[in-house]
């Protein structure tokens, strides 16, 4: 464990997605011909989550925990939320407000919170910070569970559409889809690029599949498209008072996919994510979800399923071969989500450094880290073995993405009013409006903590805890070393007329800080009494901003003696490494052999204190994470033959 806090996993946050091309959002004027392909890029990667929701969102309105008799006026009134849940939450919040919030073209709830920690601070804005970094971790950790239930209710509620065809089928549902699921996990090592080009195509004939099936029940029953008028809706909630309430935790499930939107903007930028919504996954989406309408007014038995008796017979096979694929790739979605969260969570100093693989020699995006792929394996598996249903399953989901999409919905606000200086006046019904929408899904929800809801908020409160545990603890960790350690112009003035004894060979030396002396210098300095003739001080550091400019990256200052600092920048979406910075030191006119350069890093074995800081079992887990963060050597990429660690015992 090195002993700069810079160095245990400076680093970056990624967007939810890896397995799409990164791309910077096209200019207002960019022509369709170059819209077109990012947009069907953004259908296989951005909307698979939202697209696999037909599956299972009506039927658990009028058959799930708190399901409702489908009689005409509760079809009218479900079909209503449905349809403005997708208007307000998705186009108008979302895609209208929120997307507004970029970091330099990034999305996501960590690139948010970045920006709303830039932003200056008057009276007072200590404690808003922490309100703010609180809520936007939680939020960030509430996604985990996300991405834990979402591949597990999506495949499930696929593999469930065999149950209609034959009830033959139904003792091998689960055994079924652990085995598609297994497969889904195994392949992550090996990369999505080659996936990930056909995700868009395959996409596309799901959602005209689906649209095609509500057409189909459409014309049969055309009256059901009243339901627009908001008026069914409020009716609704009036005839069934506090059971109305409760079915909107499964109207909420018809909006699940609305982070992926914000989250994998820097993957295609907003025009073309909005193109592909308004034209063909909105149209899609309503048209099924009507469809399904009309099937229940004209024939209610079909609420256990309504999704898959709009197929006729002979088509019923080929549907959930379709809605398998299609939940595999919303999974996929997710999945990489998790992947590129957990690299903004290393970069940014929340979580301990993890073994970071990129499966694509041209598309920094595509990562795989095995570590949290075990992770999430095991955690789906335990989930589908745990419930056994989708049905089961959407009584235990919704809690953390609504707490999600409230906190993503305030941190907004505070980027709107405090950056953009968007009027009080204004922005406040906005925000009002979008809030209330949100809390009221979260209280629908949170009837579902006994059912199975304590699972995300369980997972969401381990992980926000070890988060904070992780960032405290380098805190107090920086801040004992800092209070030993000596300021490195205070320590090459004490030299004097009596510099050390120069070796041949260049020594590079890490440490957080660049005002301070590395421990490992010291350490040197005092057992081999020498300094190499080319001693460098490297820093690497994150910035606020997803990128910065290979350009810009590294920064060379002189030094008496004739040493050298080094200063690394790297925003939150980068993957820092020691060879890109020597590649960058050479360019800057700073030659040296790798072969004849050692790389010093300090290592702490830490103790659990009594000494004021953090509570015992929190130093206790801090030390536990500490030891099993991955070595630095090997996260920058240092060559392993070319390191010396120089070891301190510390008490936390």
């Amino acid at each position: 464990m090195s002993s700069d806090p810079s160095s245990h996993g400076p680093g970056s946050p990624t967007s939810a997605s890896s397995a799409a091309p990164v791309s910077t959002p096209p200019s207002p004027r960019e022509p369709l011909a170059r819209l077109a392909p990012l947009a069907l890029g953004a259908l296989g990667i951005v909307y698979g989550d939202i697209g696999t929701s037909p599956l299972y969102a009506l039927r658990d309105c009028f058959s799930g925990e708190h399901g409702i008799a489908p009689t005409p006026d509760n079809v009218l009134g479900v079909l209503s939320l449905v349809f403005w849940s997708l208007i307000v939450v998705i186009s108008v919040k979302y895609l209208g407000f929120v997307m507004r919030a970029d970091n330099r073209g990034e999305g996501g709830i960590l690139a948010l919170l970045a920006l709303v920690v830039q932003r200056g601070g008057g009276a007072g804005s200590g404690v808003r910070r922490v309100v703010l970094l609180t809520l936007g971790l939680f939020g960030a950790a509430l996604l985990y569970g996300d991405g834990v239930i979402t591949p597990a209710v999506s495949v499930l509620s696929a593999v469930e559409g065999l149950g209609v065809a034959t009830p033959l089928f139904k003792p091998y549902v689960v055994p079924i889809a652990l085995a598609i699921l297994l497969a889904l996990f195994f392949v992550q090592s090996k990369g999505t690029g080659g996936i990930g080009r056909v995700f868009g195509p395959m996409m596309v004939v799901w959602f005209i599949v689906i649209a095609v099936l509500g057409v189909h029940e459409l014309v049969k029953n055309p009256s059901v498209l009243q339901a627009v008028v908001p008026t069914h809706a409020v009716r609704f909630f009036v005839h069934n008072g506090w059971h109305g309430f409760l079915v909107l935790g499964a109207v909420f499930l018809v909006v699940t996919g609305g982070e992926a939107l914000y989250a994998d903007m820097g993957h295609f930028g907003y025009r073309p994510i909005r193109l592909a919504w308004f034209a063909l996954v909105l149209p899609a989406l309503l048209l099924n979800y009507f469809g399904q309408g009309a099937l229940l007014l004209r024939n209610p038995s079909v609420a256990s399923n309504p999704f898959f008796h709009l197929a006729p017979d002979w088509a019923l096979y080929p549907l959930v071969g379709l809605a398998t694929v299609a939940t595999v790739i919303a999974s996929q979605a997710l999945i990489s989500g998790v992947f590129s969260l957990t690299r903004q969570a290393i970069q940014l100093g929340y979580w301990p450094r993890l073994e970071v693989v990129h499966t694509s020699a041209e598309e920094k995006g595509q990562i795989y880290l095995p570590g949290v792929n075990l992770a999430l394996l095991l955690g789906v598996v335990a989930v589908v073995l745990g419930f056994r249903s989708s049905t089961a399953l959407t009584a235990a989901y919704g809690i953390a993405v609504t707490a999600t999409m409230a906190i993503t919905t305030c941190l907004a606000y505070v980027v709107a009013r405090e950056r953009w200086g968007v009027r009080r006046s204004l922005l406040v019904p906005i925000a009002a409006l979008f809030l209330a929408v949100d809390l009221s899904f979260f209280g629908a929800n949170i009837v579902k903590v006994a059912h199975g809801g304590w699972l995300p908020l369980t997972m969401g409160a381990v992980l926000f805890t070890l988060m904070t545990t992780w960032k405290r603890g380098r805190e107090l960790l920086g801040k004992k070393l800092h209070a030993s350690s000596l300021g490195l112009m205070d320590l090459l003035e004490s030299f004097g007329e009596n510099a050390p004894h120069r070796v041949p060979g260049t020594a590079i030396f890490m440490t957080g800080n660049p005002e301070i002396a590395p421990s490992a210098m010291l350490h040197n300095l005092k057992h081999n009494k020498v300094l190499h003739e080319q001693t460098l001080l490297l820093t690497i550091t994150t910035e606020d901003l997803p990128h910065v400019p290979p350009a810009e990256r590294v920064r060379v200052e002189n030094l008496p003696l004739g040493m050298r600092r080094i200063t690394a920048r790297y925003g939150f979406m980068d993957d820092p490494s020691i060879p890109d910075i020597l590649k960058r030191c050479r360019e800057a006119g700073l030659p040296f052999n790798v072969m004849s350069t050692s790389f010093f890093l300090g290592r702490e074995t830490l103790i659990v204190g009594k000494k004021p800081g953090m509570a015992m079992w929190r130093e206790a887990i801090f030390v536990w994470m500490s030891r099993n963060a991955r070595s630095a050597t090997a996260f920058f990429r240092i060559p392993p033959n070319r390191v010396v660690e120089l070891g301190a015992q510390v008490e936390l």
